[in-house]
């Protein structure tokens, strides 16, 4: 089997952004014209750009273009924040595409980590989100029932720094899992690719300084449009 061509770009904009002119600032091309000169479409192009946003390695902005990325600049577990700064720091603009609170019984997993009554209900939001072209990731969370979260919120802004607005609740730690499995027909339908399609699965147990649990969310994302990274050091 061939290498896709999206990744085909990706290796050689890799090539194309380690050359000093570029590594000292200079904006990329016009994607037009990089369009042109490797012989692909747009939206291949772009889907190559954007996996070098992902990996910190690009910066794109809306109205300017898109250069390489200051050291520093990268997704992953370091320095985590609300998805919406994520995204903001590395420069995509981000688009809502579907919203839903309401209040929901929990699973028994849910339940235990809260350490609630699993026949009461907690709030629930239901995020898709993405950039201007799609949605590639589909977030579902739940709050701790004990707080006083209730779902009135306004939950377009992000939503860590909400509730440190309104209750003071400031959240310090998150423990993630990390796994991949199939989309399914639900989430396939939600993110607009084909049920037998990869997705990334990323669990993350949120608390609060207090070490007290604030969040149980769980993000379902597009394989060919987000890249987990991950930095180590001894």
């Amino acid at each position: 089997m061939g290498v896709p061509l999206h990744q085909q770009a990706r290796h050689y904009l890799l090539e194309l952004i380690q050359s000093d002119e570029y590594k000292s600032g200079k904006m990329l091309p016009k994607e037009v014209d990089l369009a042109r000169q490797l012989g692909i479409s747009r939206n291949t192009l772009r889907q190559a750009i954007n996996l070098l946003v992902y990996e910190g390695k690009l910066v794109r902005k809306k109205g300017v273009g898109t250069k390489v990325a200051s050291k520093g600049i990268a997704g992953g577990v370091r320095n985590w924040h609300s998805f919406t700064r994520e995204m903001n720091d590395l420069g995509i603009e981000v688009r809502t595409y579907e919203l839903v609170v309401r209040h929901r019984k929990p699973s028994a997993e849910i339940a235990h980590f809260f350490q609630m009554d699993p026949e009461k209900t907690c709030v629930s939001m239901e995020r898709v989100r993405g950039n201007n072209d799609y949605p590639f990731v589909q977030f579902i969370s739940y709050y701790n029932p004990s707080l006083p979260i209730t779902g009135e919120e306004n939950y377009s802004q992000p939503v860590y720094e909400m509730l440190e607005e309104l209750y003071g609740i400031v959240v310090k730690t998150s423990r993630e899992e990390v796994t991949a499995r199939l989309a399914g027909d639900e989430v396939a339908a939600k993110l607009g690719i084909r049920p037998k399609d990869p997705i990334l699965v990323r669990k993350r147990f949120v608390y609060d300084e207090n070490d007290r649990p604030v969040e149980y969310n769980v993000c379902y994302y597009r394989a060919d449009s987000f890249i987990y990274t991950l930095e180590v050091k001894r």
